[in-house]
């Protein structure tokens, strides 16, 4: 019986550690697949919200202008790997994509912090322009492809 346990236990440590090796070493889209705008609004829309629904759109433009616009010179896409764009997938080149991915979330983290401290003590008309002004700003990503032509 001992040397069946031991033997089921070899083997589901083996199989375990062979797993979480693969997928440590899988190369990592460039933009998250998380992170998106649910849903544009208009100026009437805006207008009916209250302004606590107000700062959460906001803070979800913050984060999708954070996490996606440094990125589209390589791709505006979500899923796309380095290894997609012929960039070499190597320890170093994952090894900064995964610290820049870092370094945009603890920039959003930090931004939104300061936000939620001083942002409610913004004036609705202002905080409403804000949010059209990046939902223009992010659906220009859908026509980003016509820059992109030779």
């Amino acid at each position: 019986m001992k040397t069946k346990l031991l033997v089921f236990c070899a083997i589901f440590f083996l199989t375990s550690s062979t797993i979480f090796s693969q997928t440590k070493n899988d190369s990592q889209g460039i933009i998250s697949q998380k992170v998106s705008i649910k849903k544009y609004h208009d100026r009437d829309e805006l207008d009916q919200m209250n302004k606590g629904q107000l700062l959460d759109l906001y803070i979800e433009r913050i984060e999708v202008i954070v996490k996606i616009l440094p990125n589209i010179a390589f791709t505006n896409k979500p899923g796309v790997t380095i290894k997609d764009l012929g960039i070499p997938d190597t320890k170093d080149h994952r090894k900064a994509l995964e610290e820049n991915k870092k370094a945009a979330s603890d920039y959003f983290e930090n931004t939104i912090e300061f936000q939620t401290k001083i942002l409610p003590y913004s004036d609705k008309t202002n905080l409403i322009a804000a949010i059209l002004f990046y939902e223009q700003t992010l659906k220009s990503l859908h026509t980003y492809n016509e820059f992109n032509q030779y």
